[in-house]
């Protein structure tokens, strides 16, 4: 049996703030993108940050990595489409895609991990009742 593919995707526009003197988009914006992907899909899927704390956990990054195959510039408006990656571990896997709307193709993909910590900053290491819940509501385990 296959799990269920989790998607969303967000179309947002490239701001005259997020751009850096080469006049494309400075690398740090790529991390907030990815973010309002991540809030997106939290929106989609009923996985929110709220929910985290609202069970007394954290799910801070640990790695977020970003690959770039082209700019994006001012006025712009792309779309990012994120993907749940499923795994047993007691983490959040997603995966990004940045893509031009007017047939462009891809600018930029990207991956995130995240973990689950208590209210006390201690990493658990067993996926937390609530999360496994999600799972099985959403079919991924």
């Amino acid at each position: 049996m296959t799990a269920a593919v989790l998607q969303s995707t967000l179309r947002f526009k490239i701001r005259f703030s997020e751009i850096d003197a080469m006049r494309v988009v400075w690398h740090g914006a790529y991390a907030k993108y990815f973010e309002d992907a991540r809030e997106q899909f939290g929106k989609d899927f009923g996985l929110s940050y709220q929910l985290f704390e609202q069970n007394g956990f954290y799910a801070p990054i640990v790695d977020l990595s970003f690959q770039y195959r082209q700019p994006l510039k001012y006025g712009m408006e792309p779309e990012i489409t994120i993907t749940y990656r499923p795994t047993e571990a007691a983490k959040i896997v997603f995966d990004y895609e940045i893509r031009g709307t007017n047939g462009e193709g891809v600018f930029v993909t990207g991956h995130s991990i995240q973990v689950f910590m208590d209210t006390q900053y201690q990493l658990i290491w067993e996926n937390p009742e609530f999360y496994e819940e999600w799972k099985r509501k959403w079919d991924i385990i």
